[in-house]
């Protein structure tokens, strides 16, 4: 382990990259890990179980972080302890989570959004390939033009989360509304394989994305707090809704596992509710 906390986080800053970690997560990561070492001060074969306890004591009382908070965080320390190749404390875990109900635009809110959006082939673009294929916002950002095959209708998503990669399917709707895209940005003759395109001429960051989402969700006058993890939620509530399976939605959204996807089982009241009418109790 490395004396110095700064030469620490910056070699465990290097060693998620090159694991192919998201932008944001190599900087929420790293925070958390200047964090746990500016508390203790000492090097990480040196914390004692005492010290994970104070450590996560502070968590709660000084710094108030959630559950959910708490347990990024301890995620985040356990793989800076694996980039060093050192064991952890064995009381270095984390609280479960609790089990929220995802939030989610209705059909008319996602209709106004990309309404909003339409003033613009970008902006529509942009707002269309969130809704209608419920990528990340962190994948969209890293799509390049090639990725994209309108004769086809599909979109390859290439080192998704896990360095997986996956086929997305486009709707009409977001096909041409690529398409209109497309003949904008080929007039611009842009030297640049990325598919969306900033101001200053390149490639999207996650941040700027969920500025431009919530600045059209306010022109369409949505009281939510819109973000790009939103419209996936929508995505993946709408299509099953409409019939979709689990094991279709897990391949489609890039799940790893089947128990993250069963989070939308939740949200369907639709179906809970036509459930409820058919098995209700009578009482007579």
């Amino acid at each position: 382990m490395l004396e110095n906390k700064e030469e620490a986080v910056i070699t465990f800053s290097r060693w998620m990259e090159n694991e192919r970690k998201s932008h944001l997560t190599v900087r929420q990561y790293c925070f958390f890990a200047n964090l746990f070492m500016e508390f203790h001060a000492k090097r990480l074969e040196e914390v004692t179980p005492d010290d994970i306890e104070n450590f996560k004591e502070y968590l709660v009382k000084e710094r108030k972080y959630s559950k959910s908070s708490q347990y990024l965080c301890t995620k985040a320390l356990r793989l800076l302890y694996k980039s060093f190749r050192i064991n952890p404390p064995y009381n270095l875990t984390a609280p479960k989570r609790p089990r929220s109900v995802p939030k989610y635009l209705s059909e008319k809110e996602t209709a106004r959004l990309i309404q909003a959006a339409s003033k613009s082939p970008k902006n529509l673009a942009i707002v269309s390939v969130l809704a209608y294929t419920g990528i990340r916002v962190g994948e969209l950002c890293r799509l390049n033009i090639h990725d994209v095959d309108l004769d086809e209708r599909i979109m390859s998503i290439r080192h998704g989360k896990g360095d997986k990669d996956r086929i997305v399917i486009l709707s009409e709707e977001c096909s041409n509304a690529l398409s209109s895209y497309f003949k904008s940005r080929n007039r611009l003759n842009i030297d640049n394989d990325s598919l969306f395109i900033s101001r200053k001429m390149s490639r999207y960051d996650p941040t700027s994305i969920q500025r431009l989402v919530k600045k059209l969700s306010l022109e369409a006058g949505i009281s939510k707090n819109v973000t790009p993890h939103i419209l996936r939620h929508t995505f993946a509530t709408s299509i099953m809704r409409n019939g979709a399976n689990l094991k279709f939605i897990q391949e489609i959204l890039g799940h790893s596992t089947l128990a993250t996807t069963q989070i939308y089982v939740h949200i369907d009241d639709g179906a809970m509710k036509s459930m409820y009418e058919k098995h209700k109790p009578t009482y007579r």
